[in-house]
């Protein structure tokens, strides 16, 4: 029997059981795809790497969520941080810088220094400054109990208490504070970012959950060498030598038991384990767990039905000359401010680096174009009709990025495209939704679906539950799961800080009498 297994091999399934293999534990991770990665994945081709979901690591360096994580778990998965990116606005270029000064000057440059523009910077400034530090710190929602709020009060202070009264207003609302709903540009910038971020609108994105988006790169923001193949080799390599054991190609398909007994089925084996963390979208929680958890989920669930959207992707393997020319190796595309954002008004363009050739063969390049859809459309097509579809949305995407790189794709070696239905064929995810709900005063915060639902040994982690979407969200649903499992009345703490003071013993030897630390360099 282990004690926890963990269904679902994503980020924030293996940074669950990671931390807590690492803290003397014994964990299973049981992932139905062929490889760890979820939508943070990755797919190999012709000698290229591509990211398939998440092609950035938010908040990784020193001090950050993503960065505690590797130092806990003495991993260097060799993280370039980036100096920032450019956005591409219909009428101007912005460069989003990541040193926090030069951001201020530039915003000021592409977007206008009158005081109200300095009144709504400072307040998006100011709620990132205290809520990125509440989160690094564990701040949990949605508050269930005193003990809950009073991490809160603790880990924002007093003093900044009061900023919490924005937790129902949305970035419109601010934007309309400050009399600038109607600047096209600044609105059409913070649109891109929001989408990319919280997967909502500026008329629905929670304010703070908003300002937190809009500012991850001065969280930092960087790319693994390998780029997701890259990362996920190091971390599992390490979560295996602690101990940890991760099982491909096992979906799940059955959670029986109770707390101290629960018995798990895949396609090929049954195993047993005290307590589950269900690291899947919670649709199919709900469709594998025991019927108290599928009780639990259903108003959730029915609440966030038509909440998801997806994403289409083309992947590049291209010559590096086809991206020469350009400081950055990530940009951000917007096409026209009176339209819609999605289908190519708003991508997101990842380039791998220079020399990176656990990315790209020596003297080509990886690229991957990202934008995001409503599923739907994808939805009911004949074969030929999803062909179709499917080729005209990737020559558009590319058409598109020449505006950056006017010869992309000229002379590719490989050049493929996904869809809602490749995530929903190779991730398992419902319709092929990617990123969990998209997030609204309704469904965040203190609305949001939360880890513990009530099921005794059983917790949820993962984008579809709090603090929702993307990779420092996984992380701190992962710390915050962890820490109420190694809490949880029952368990023998004792012996797994045994095991774990053991294990760091054994590493300190294996390395010479220090534990490994982290470099990412940038």
């Amino acid at each position: 029997m282990y004690d926890v297994a963990v269904v679902g091999g994503g980020l924030a399934g293996m940074a669950t059981a990671a931390r807590l293999q690492a803290r003397g534990l014994s964990t299973v991770v049981l992932e139905g795809h062929g490889q760890p990665g979820g939508c943070a994945g990755f797919y190999r081709r012709a000698g290229f790497s591509f990211d398939v979901g998440a092609t950035t690591l938010v908040d990784f360096g020193p001090g950050g969520l993503g960065g505690e994580l590797l130092a806990d778990l003495g991993v260097d998965p060799e993280i370039e941080m980036l100096p920032g990116y450019v956005a591409w606005l219909p009428d101007r270029r912005v460069t989003l810088h990541r040193d926090a000064s030069a951001w201020a000057v530039e915003r000021m440059r592409a977007f206008g220094d009158t005081p109200a523009h300095r009144a709504f910077w400072g307040l998006i400034d100011r709620l990132a400054e205290v809520f990125w530090r509440a989160s690094r710190n564990g701040v949990k929602l949605p508050f269930q109990n005193p003990a809950d709020v009073f991490r809160a009060v603790r880990t924002i202070g007093l003093r900044d208490l009061f900023l919490a009264r924005h937790l129902n207003r949305t970035m419109a609302d601010a934007l309309r504070s400050a009399g600038l709903r109607k600047d096209k540009p600044l609105a059409g910038m913070l649109g891109m970012l929001v989408e990319d971020t919280v997967h909502s609108t500026l008329e629905d994105a929670p304010l703070i959950n908003a300002a937190l988006g809009v500012t991850m790169r001065g969280a930092g923001i960087g790319r693994a060498r390998g780029g997701m193949r890259g990362f996920w080799r190091r971390l599992t390599a390490r979560y295996r030598e602690l101990g940890g054991e991760i099982r491909v190609g096992r979906a799940v398909e059955r959670v029986d038991g109770r707390e101290g007994s629960f018995h798990i089925q895949t396609r090929r084996d049954h195993l047993t384990a005290a307590r589950v963390v269900m690291a899947v979208p919670p649709p199919i929680a709900a469709k594998i767990g025991p019927p108290e958890l599928n009780e639990a989920l259903k108003p959730h669930l029915r609440r966030n039905a038509d909440a998801m959207g997806g994403a289409m992707v083309v992947f590049l393997g291209v010559p590096e000359r086809e991206v020469d020319g350009q400081t950055f190796t990530h940009h951000q595309l917007m096409q026209d401010y009176d339209q819609p954002l999605g289908n190519g008004n708003n991508m997101f363009m990842s380039v791998s680096s220079p020399g990176d050739v656990e990315s790209a063969p020596a003297g080509f390049r990886a690229v991957m174009i990202s934008t995001h859809c409503e599923l739907s459309p994808w939805e009911g097509l004949s074969p030929e009709d999803y062909a179709a579809r499917k080729r005209e949305a990737g020559d558009r995407l590319l058409t598109l990025a020449r505006r950056v790189f006017p010869n992309l794709g000229q002379s590719a070696v490989v050049y493929e495209v996904g869809t809602p239905r490749t995530y929903a064929r190779f991730t398992g995810r419902p319709r092929g939704a990617v990123g969990g709900s998209k997030l609204t005063p309704s469904i965040a915060n203190q609305n949001a679906i939360p880890h513990d639902v009530g099921v005794p040994g059983i917790r949820l982690v993962g984008d579809g539950v709090w603090p929702g979407l993307g990779t420092v969200a996984c992380c701190l649903g992962a710390k915050i799961v962890a820490e109420q499992l190694l809490q949880s009345k029952g368990w023998d703490s004792r012996r797994a800080m045994r095991r774990g003071l053991q294990n760091e013993r054994q590493e300190r030897g294996r390395l010479g009498g220090t534990m490994a630390g982290t470099t990412t360099g940038g």
